[in-house]
């Protein structure tokens, strides 16, 4: 199989040696997105912010890989304080609609940046 590194500048660059995405077949990988704004590349401020600028992140990647956000089909998210599943959990129902992808939802000690939310995600798309 051919890997195909995936890249956009409407997505934060790597802040390590990392692709933003890997395409293998019709799989993509999506790497974790923190909430950087890809055009000044400074972290967002606030959960809300955070979680929406994150969506917007990996919406990009996606969109750069040839899919979308309902081309999902499995979703991580990460957050240093689980009290922000239910901010996460209504935030995510405006960029998805059902079906929703399969998700995992960890509590993390910390992420880079000093974010508060990560999500990485694996996305199938139509061959």
């Amino acid at each position: 199989m051919i890997r195909t590194v995936i890249h956009t500048t409407q997505a934060p660059e790597a802040i390590g040696c990392y692709s933003q995405a890997i395409r293998v077949g019709s799989t993509v990988y999506l790497s974790g997105q923190i909430a950087l704004d890809p055009a000044t590349m400074q972290m967002q401020q606030g959960i809300e912010a955070e979680i929406h600028q994150v969506f917007k992140n990996v919406q990009a990647v996606c969109q750069a890989a040839g899919g979308d956000l309902k081309d999902i089909v499995k979703l991580n998210v990460y957050l240093t304080d689980l009290i922000h599943f239910g901010k996460v959990n209504e935030i995510m129902a405006l960029y998805f609609q059902q079906p929703y992808p399969a998700r995992a939802a960890l509590g993390v000690a910390s992420l880079p940046r000093s974010g508060l939310v990560e999500m990485d995600a694996i996305m199938q798309l139509t061959p």
